[in-house]
């Protein structure tokens, strides 16, 4: 019988990529195509995610640890919560998440800027940083409209999180990469100021960690046809 492939430091970031990408496409799905019931579908792929997050970028399995123990707490939490419908647990579970994907930003960050050599995986894990940036802004504008009154415009009224977050999700990637479509606005003070920090944030992203990670590429690879030479 063929072994498993298991998840290595060598390819951490490949699962970690394709988990995040199938939770963004899932919402984006559920969103389209499906009511509130789709809930089940949001919440199963953030628990994949959450899972994949702690199998591919942690090497041991520690529930001491916040990459371990927070995974497993959401996921109660979202079986709680859905089980008995209470605002708390939804206001709770969003607090929890934010600071999961906000650990989850400084790991992957340390791995990918202090660790070995450029390479696809590192590359991989730029790419989920900057998955994880935008995830953690969207959470933290839901709790914002769930907490203090509405914070957007041109956004679903509604305070189920499940339902707006995927506007959230859309807004922050927008944010972040300094689109700016315009169709959906920050009206309250602490979100206008979350919304130019993350588009700071979002270019100091591609200039700083992006340019650097090309230049030491580049710069690997000159040393290696040297050495040919």
């Amino acid at each position: 019988m063929a072994k498993l492939h298991a998840i290595t430091h060598r390819d951490n970031f490949f699962y970690l990529t394709f988990s995040l990408t199938i939770l963004l496409f899932g919402v984006a799905l559920s969103h389209q195509f499906f009511d509130a019931s789709s809930q089940r579908l949001m919440l199963s792929s953030i628990s994949l995610v959450l899972l994949v997050s702690v199998l591919g970028v942690k090497e041991k399995l520690n529930f001491r640890k916040p990459a371990v123990f927070l995974p497993v707490a959401i996921c109660i939490f979202i079986m709680i919560g859905y089980q008995v419908n209470i605002y708390n647990f939804d206001i709770i579970q969003l607090i929890m998440l934010a600071i999961f994907f906000s650990y989850m930003i400084y790991n992957v960050a340390v791995q990918v800027i202090f660790s070995g050599p450029v390479d696809l995986n590192k590359i991989l894990g730029s790419i989920c940083l900057y998955y994880l940036v935008g995830l953690t802004f969207a959470i933290i504008y839901t709790l914002c409209q769930m907490t203090i009154g509405p914070a957007f415009s041109n956004t679903t009224e509604t305070q189920q999180w499940y339902l707006i977050l995927p506007d959230y999700i859309y807004f922050s990637f927008v944010i972040l990469s300094t689109v700016g479509f315009g169709d959906i606005t920050p009206i309250q003070p602490i979100t206008k100021f979350l919304a130019y920090f993350e588009a700071i944030i979002g270019q100091f992203y591609l200039a700083i960690l992006v340019a650097s990670l090309v230049s030491s590429a580049a710069t690997q690879w000159r040393t290696k046809v040297e050495i040919k030479k």
